[in-house]
C-alpha cells in the first residue's frame, strides 16, 4: 500500500520507518544537526510549499529518504490506519 504525503509526493507503507512532529523533535540538537546533514546530504524533499508540520523517514534497500510534509503526524497515522 502507499501513503499519499502531498503534493503528489506518495510512499510505500512499507518504507516509512517514522512520522516525527517538527515541533516537538526541532527542540532536540542531536534531531537538528540530522535534519541538517540529511539536507546537506541532499537527502530531503518537501512534499509541500507550505511551512511543514511532520518529517517522514523512509528507508528501502536502495536508499533512505525524509519528506517534510504540511500534514500533522496524527493526520498522517490516520491515513496510513485507513489503508
Amino acid at each position: 500500500m502507499y501513503l499519499h504525503l502531498g503534493q503528489n509526493v506518495v510512499v510505500s507503507e512499507r518504507d516509512v520507518i517514522g512520522f516525527f512532529d517538527l515541533d516537538n523533535t526541532t527542540s532536540s540538537f542531536i534531531t537538528r544537526k540530522f535534519l541538517k546533514n540529511a539536507q546537506e546530504s541532499g537527502l530531503v524533499s518537501s512534499a509541500s510549499d507550505e511551512l511543514p508540520r511532520a518529517f517522514i523517514l523512509c528507508s528501502n534497500e536502495s536508499n533512505t529518504e525524509i519528506h517534510l510534509s504540511q500534514l500533522s503526524t496524527q493526520a498522517l497515522v490516520k491515513r496510513i490506519g485507513e489503508i
